[in-house]
């Protein structure tokens, strides 16, 4: 082994992340961003659900530091062995802030999430599957979670229907939905309440009695996106266990290049 080969002890390499750094700039947010992992997640139906989290992690970095240690955050991912369950998650947030000496830390885990669907009048089942998001975020002493999901449902325009001797345009929309809560609630839970008050739920698959089903019921359920999130968050409002919550909708318009959107907020700071 040549001197240039020989290993080097860890003690004897320059932790150059704790340079003090001259410029005196702190930095809000610093870490790692779309790093892939396996999840579990509870299920409604099955109990929990396998399925693979894009995980974004950051912490704040005071002024005096250079830079912060990136290989902590992938090094506190895999100390949660194979997979990262939601009460793991939480205790994750914690120690992240804790091992890097952070006064703040903000960790976003994203993945699809697959629900088992029924056509309304064939009854043959598929997958649908909906993007969900669980949101940690630590501000000194204080923890915020948060959960996003996004529903893809149809909606059809009350106008068109007005004005028209027959027919109405509609198109696919998405309901995003980020919601606080402080007692459990199942994605399946908030999929259920958004697709409730769209002009009609999408389906992974239909037959020719579920099409004409669907085309109907859209026909006698006109939601501008104005109603969409006003409905939306008239069932929020009622429901005891949502703290706050945020309810966006964006139609892509079929008739128009461009898209309609609406958003209500209440509760966040």
């Amino acid at each position: 082994m040549t001197e240039q080969n020989k290993p080097v002890a860890a003690a004897e390499i320059e932790d150059v992340q704790n340079i003090k750094d001259k410029r005196h700039i702190a930095i809000d947010k610093v870490g790692i961003k779309d790093i892939r992992h396996p999840v579990v997640v509870s299920d409604r139906t099955t109990g929990e659900q396998h399925t693979v989290a894009n995980f974004n992690m950051y912490v704040n970095l005071p002024h005096q530091f250079k830079g912060t240690h990136m290989s902590r955050f992938v090094e506190i991912l895999n100390q949660h062995e194979r997979e990262i369950t939601v009460k793991s998650f939480h205790t994750m947030l914690g120690e992240m802030t804790e091992r890097l000496d952070a006064e703040s830390g903000y960790i976003e885990m994203s993945f699809p999430y697959f629900v088992n669907k029924e056509a309304p009048i064939s009854k043959v089942r598929s997958l649908m599957d909906y993007q969900v998001s669980f949101i940690g975020e630590i501000i000194g002493k204080k923890t915020c979670m948060t959960v996003k999901v996004i529903v893809p449902v149809t909606s059809l325009c009350p106008c068109s229907k007005n004005i028209s001797d027959y027919g109405a345009h509609n198109q696919r929309s998405h309901v995003t939905l980020t919601v606080k809560t402080d007692s459990f609630i199942w994605i399946e839970d908030l999929i259920d309440l958004v697709e409730d008050e769209a002009s009609c739920q999408i389906y992974g698959l239909l037959k020719r009695p579920d099409e004409k089903y669907v085309t109907e019921h859209a026909y006698d359920n006109p939601k501008f996106v104005e109603d969409m999130v006003r409905d939306v968050a008239a069932r929020l409002n009622a429901d005891d266990r949502i703290k706050a919550y945020t309810v966006e909708s964006e139609n892509f318009e079929s008739i128009h290049n461009h898209s309609a959107y609406a958003l209500i907020t209440k509760g966040f700071d």
